[in-house]
């Protein structure tokens, strides 16, 4: 055989064998998601007006098709909530889980506590020893998961769009106290104790305040005609549930369609952040 033969066929086999390598399937992945209302909106798209089309769970999916979603998003629950309902919820075993909770516990004037809460395993008293709970948990169904934390975004002023009574004001305030980046900075230390990987959304540029919704539609209180007003003067701006029109009309959406639920525009951050990090542990 002619040395020019034995070349072609060579790379012929070299040709052939990373063809069919690269139709191996992608190894499956179950991916359990942890979170309050952000995350089990993905599967209740209606409850947000139709104002979303499409989760930060499935646009993850549509990226990562290996990886299968259990979606056990609690809608307005709490760390401490959900820790304290652990053994109730049905979290089943998985090979990658991502825990997105701390916004509600900030509104609920739930204490944050500290890193020593979480290494002492305080308990439910604390956003801090809840988190231990929930790892604990985790840690019993697959001691060798990968585990994702995720920070609460940046919040502007929250008015639902079914109910204009059920609103709260942003996170450009403390309450009871406690700041929300008290939280996404408790939550990014048990990460790097951990050794977790974090997507820290909270001090995401993208996710910026500011940039929650273009404006706030409220009544000018010197003239009583409608005005839109952008962050920061918005904050000041009494907003009456039971009279006035809702705030975020649809050209207010960015990147949140009501002060707190993030968009189209809003997820696709999220998921994108998330895809990056589950490309490096989850492949």
């Amino acid at each position: 055989m002619s040395r020019k033969s034995f070349k072609n066929i060579i790379t012929s086999f070299l040709f052939l064998s990373i063809i069919n390598f690269s139709f191996i399937p992608a190894k499956e992945i179950k991916w359990t998601a942890i979170g309050d209302s952000i995350t089990y909106l993905n599967n209740h798209l209606n409850e947000t007006g139709n104002r979303v089309k499409r989760g930060y769970l499935d646009r993850v999916k549509d990226q990562l098709p290996n990886i299968n979603y259990i979606n056990q998003g609690h809608n307005g629950w709490t760390t401490v909530g959900i820790a304290k309902e652990i053994e109730k919820l049905g979290i089943v075993q998985s090979d990658l889980y991502s825990i997105f909770l701390g916004t509600n516990d900030w509104w609920s004037g739930i204490p944050v506590g500290s890193i020593n809460d979480y290494l002492n395993n305080t308990g439910t008293g604390t956003t801090c020893g809840a988190y231990r709970i929930i790892v604990n948990k985790i840690r019993t169904l697959n001691p060798n998961a990968k585990i994702v934390i995720i920070t609460p975004m940046q919040r502007n002023d929250f008015v639902y769009v079914a109910d204009a009574n059920n609103n709260a004001f942003g996170s450009y305030k403390a309450k009871n106290g406690q700041t929300l980046e008290m939280f996404a900075n408790a939550i990014i230390e048990i990460a790097k104790h951990e050794n977790f990987p974090v997507v820290d959304l909270y001090h995401n540029q993208k996710l910026k305040l500011e940039k929650a919704v273009r404006f706030k539609r409220l009544k000018n209180p010197s003239t009583g005609e409608y005005q839109n007003y952008k962050y920061p003067a918005s904050a000041s701006i009494p907003f009456n549930s039971k009279g006035d029109d809702y705030p975020y009309p649809l050209d207010a959406v960015k990147i949140t369609y009501d002060g707190l639920h993030p968009s189209d525009k809003g997820n696709k951050i999220i998921a994108d952040n998330l895809i990056r990090v589950f490309k490096k542990i989850a492949q």
